[in-house]
């Protein structure tokens, strides 16, 4: 998990399961083991994926834009939240 906390608004990537290797942003805090992820293609934001802590691989990468809607309650839409995801994956891998 690193030494990143676990919070709303941090991206994520999937470390099992067929969405393996996808990154994912935390959209909500159910309770310890597990936390709700959406990546606005595969898994839309009305309908997050839950996943347990230790499947997931933590990024220092906190998308505050994004968090701070998400924490506001305002939409936030799934165009909005995979285009930010593909731009910051994209700027890591340079």
């Amino acid at each position: 998990m690193g030494n990143y906390p676990v919070e709303i608004g941090r991206v994520v990537i999937s470390k099992s399961g067929r969405d393996k290797g996808r990154p994912f942003l935390i959209v909500e805090l159910p309770g310890e083991p597990y936390v709700l992820i959406a990546d606005g293609a595969l898994r839309r934001l009305r309908k997050p994926k839950k996943k347990k802590l230790k499947h997931l691989e933590f990024t220092g990468i906190v998308l505050e834009g994004i968090q701070d809607k998400l924490k506001q309650g305002t939409k936030v839409f799934d165009a909005e939240l995979r285009s930010a995801l593909k731009n910051t994956m994209q700027a890591k891998e340079e």
